[in-house]
């Protein structure tokens, strides 16, 4: 067996060893076709089946009602920060709540395109809390509230839809399938694949049907989310390859149980994790405790000159991709749903060696 390392990487990210290696008996050979399922046509019935599995696997795992449009799309969830402004908010106000490096990025995109609102910031902390909602701005009448669930970046989170009389907009991109949710709460939700979902190049996006029937139709056909509709994701060539192994994360998750049981496991990793950082001197996590990530888990070492030794050591122990987002330093630990809980462990273990010897 080839000995893999842990890898705590912010996305691309960890990939479940059991689908990996169910990939790489197909690559070749794939379903007695003679080909490989990069090669096959996304037109035909074999592929097709492929698609409409997984799709239909997403929509068990999320218990996504039958009202909602899934797509597949390519673009990264970066794309959707201009798709939705110029799908939904051609003449209207969009609200946006400011919590972290992308729900900024979504707002100047959405700047170019429409009149945005931003209902809360929390910038001023650097971002490390989501602000408190009796002090939200609401605009009447607002095209929809966008929010990011959970940002990657500075490891805050919102864990309960908010309360809006808006359509209700959420980019998922790092907490989507970590734990159950209550889809019909939202107008759509969207998702870049890398994290949680399979390899990068994939963008789910979950549509209501009645907010989708109010999109535009002037836009260019790529830029239509009811031209994808329509279409069955398949307007273009979809990225058929981050589709197919996304079908087998999904595969992975209604075998292991589903949303409920993984849910249980990273809270738990998660809980293993910030413990350990609380109860020491050396670490610490800047983080709001009500509005902590369950995913991505920043931290900073008591002494900013020993990051450097830390990666490094660190690295040497099998340990990867712990160097926090270089807008904010420190070390972040992204803890996705194929990072299982001996990985906290080493880690722990690691970052307890290491205190001893620099603390």
């Amino acid at each position: 067996r080839i000995m893999r390392k842990w890898n705590f990487s912010a996305g691309p990210a960890a990939i479940p060893e059991e689908v990996l290696k169910e990939t790489q008996s197909e690559l070749l050979e794939w379903n007695q076709s003679g080909m490989s399922v990069m090669e096959v046509s996304h037109r035909s019935p074999e592929y097709i089946e492929v698609a409409s599995a997984a799709r239909q696997d997403l929509i068990d795992l999320l218990d996504i009602p039958d009202n909602y449009q899934v797509l597949f799309l390519q673009g990264g969830a970066t794309l959707q920060f201009s798709m939705i402004p110029m799908n939904f908010a051609a003449d209207k106000t969009a609200d946006y709540l400011l919590t972290g490096s992308w729900s900024k990025k979504a707002i100047a995109e959405a700047s170019k395109i429409t009149k945005v609102n931003t209902v809360a910031s929390s910038e001023t902390s650097n971002f490390q809390n989501v602000p408190d909602a009796s002090q939200w701005n609401h605009t009447k009448d607002a095209a929809y509230f966008h929010y990011v669930a959970n940002e990657t970046i500075q490891g805050n989170a919102l864990h309960q839809p908010p309360e809006t009389k808006s359509p209700l907009i959420a980019d998922m991109s790092s907490v989507i399938l970590s734990e159950p949710i209550d889809v019909s709460k939202f107008s759509m939700i969207y998702a870049g694949a890398q994290k949680n979902i399979g390899p990068a190049g994939l963008t789910i996006c979950i549509i209501k049907d009645e907010f989708l029937a109010t999109a535009s139709n002037e836009l260019p056909g790529m830029l239509q989310y009811s031209k994808h509709a329509e279409s069955d994701s398949m307007f273009n060539t979809p990225p058929t390859f981050a589709w197919y192994l996304a079908g087998k994360v999904f595969s992975w998750l209604k075998t292991n149980g589903g949303l409920e049981a993984i849910a249980k496991i990273n809270h738990t990793k998660a809980k293993t994790l910030y413990q350990f950082i609380d109860t020491s001197d050396f670490y610490s996590n800047p983080v709001a405790v009500a509005n902590r990530s369950i995913m991505n888990v920043p931290f900073i070492l008591k002494d900013s000159n020993l990051d450097a030794q830390f990666l490094h050591d660190s690295k040497n122990a099998g340990l990867l991709n712990l160097k926090g987002h270089r807008s904010i330093g420190g070390m972040r630990a992204s803890i996705y749903n194929a990072t299982p809980q001996d990985a906290i462990d080493a880690l722990i273990e690691f970052m307890r060696e290491f205190e001893k010897k620099h603390g």
